[in-house]
């Protein structure tokens, strides 16, 4: 039985990982009975992932030449996972591998696992005018401020209705008017959670990866469906570290 701590840690680095790397659509589906949510370009799916109470299985399906380059790399991975590919058979379609991940360690190797699979595609935004808020969003990057920001007018707009739509807020109740921080109406500075702790940066805060106050979507392995380009225009700017912030 994995540490439900751990597993957390397991879920939370894995989407990190996934939506830092890959600019890839994220489909909920079903392995059987198993909730599972699968990480796809078009109809190809990268990775899929089985969600079960005390673990992962991370499905990863390897052609020829996949195969062949994790094979020159076979020693650097687990015995566990060089037993589990030399027991797997190869179908038409692929050798598939279903690993159990319920801790970092193993998630690591699974990592390498998926960029033998496919090279990281994601592009980030620019890092030449980051513009940091206390809350650890990029202001430069986000729909609500009213200032200078990175998109033009047609990215713009459809950045809002990729974050309406994640978010399930009406496109025409967003916002364009915050100044930054210390704005009267910023719910992370009314809430004024940060006296007696000690900083005024919400990201030195012990409890700021699990705040709803300052957190994009919930970075969790999930079972809803979120596109590609939803990740880069209503998460991403929402999350510290992933965009060099």
């Amino acid at each position: 039985m994995s540490d439900k701590t751990e597993l957390h840690k397991v879920s939370e680095e894995t989407m990190r990982f996934m939506r830092g790397k890959y600019k890839l659509d994220e489909i909920p589906g079903k392995y059987y009975d198993i909730d599972c949510l699968k990480f796809r370009q078009g109809k190809r799916t990268i990775l899929s992932i089985n969600i079960h109470e005390d673990h992962y299985d991370f499905q990863i399906i390897y052609g020829k030449a996949e195969r062949e380059k994790f094979e020159m790399r076979l020693g650097e991975f687990p015995q566990a996972i060089q037993d589990l590919y030399s027991e797997s058979r190869a179908l038409p379609d692929g050798l598939w591998m279903l690993i159990r991940v319920d801790n970092l360690e193993m998630l690591e190797a699974v990592k390498q696992m998926i960029m033998i699979k496919k090279n990281p595609n994601r592009k980030p935004f620019p890092k030449t005018h980051i513009h940091m808020s206390n809350c650890g969003h990029r202001c430069d990057l986000c729909i609500h401020n009213k200032g200078k920001i990175s998109f033009n007018a047609e990215e713009m707009e459809y950045a809002r209705a990729c974050v309406s739509s994640v978010y399930t807020v009406p496109i025409n109740d967003l916002p364009i008017n915050c100044d930054g921080c210390h704005f009267p109406d910023c719910t992370v500075e009314s809430a004024d959670c940060r006296k007696g702790k000690g900083t005024d940066k919400c990201w030195d805060c012990v409890n700021f990866s699990t705040c709803l106050k300052t957190a994009g979507w919930p970075p969790e392995i999930h079972t809803r469906t979120i596109t590609a380009d939803q990740v880069t225009y209503a998460i991403l700017p929402y999350v510290k570290g992933q965009y060099g912030n």
